[in-house]
């Protein structure tokens, strides 16, 4: 009972942040489990709440991340994002990713005047898990992330659905390449300034081993 109460209790200071811009702590914006969101989207709704709902991976945030979290958080009252875990980043962006773990993900997002609380999305979870289990009254997604035909299906679990472009010309997975590029590149420099002593040095050893 009294764990209860502390959850709607926290709930309730989310939606007073989103709506005053009352600062609580970091880790009390994060939606551990099923009770906890559907706490905070009763009291939401209870008090005539429009909830936003947007998904991703949000790995290396960077200013088109911070754009389009502002841009969703004018759609509504209350803004909630679905972050992928570790497993679904990978599954979704590839073996070498997420470059920043999902611990650390979460927080960077917190910290976004615009998020107003953040829930995990599993890799094992079924299709459109958070989304039925929030029924947003606004899907946000970025251009490119539906299909006419899955937008259309969507509308029927969301108020709306509201596609967004892209909010910069950057992205992470850009951000990724060139680092592995300029690494690449760096190392190609470095063989190729010390192959001659590497050359000249195996000579010498050879050399003296047939002596």
């Amino acid at each position: 009972m009294l764990e209860n109460r502390a959850l709607v209790q926290r709930m309730g200071q989310i939606i007073i942040q989103a709506q005053r811009g009352a600062d609580i702590e970091i880790k009390s914006r994060f939606l551990e489990d099923e009770k906890a969101i559907s706490c905070l989207v009763d009291q939401a709704r209870t008090l005539g709440l429009t909830v936003v709902l947007t998904q991703g991976v949000f790995d290396l945030v960077h200013i088109g991340h911070a754009r389009y979290a502002r841009e969703a958080k004018r759609s509504g009252h209350l803004l909630i994002v679905g972050l992928d875990d570790d497993e679904k980043a990978r599954e979704r962006k590839g073996e070498n990713r997420p470059v920043v773990p999902f611990i650390e993900r979460w927080e960077m997002l917190c910290h976004l005047r615009y998020v107003d609380a953040v829930a995990m999305k599993k890799a094992t979870d079924p299709k459109w898990h958070l989304i039925k289990l929030v029924r947003p009254d606004i899907l946000i997604a970025v251009d490119g992330t539906y299909c006419s035909e899955e937008i259309t299906e969507l509308e029927k679990i969301c108020g709306k659905v509201e596609v967004l472009k892209r909010q910069a010309n950057t992205s992470t997975s850009a951000k990724v390449r060139t680092l592995v590029l300029d690494g690449a590149e760096t190392l190609t420099r470095t063989l190729v300034q010390r192959l001659p002593e590497f050359v000249h040095d195996i000579y010498q050893e050879i050399k003296k081993e047939g002596a």
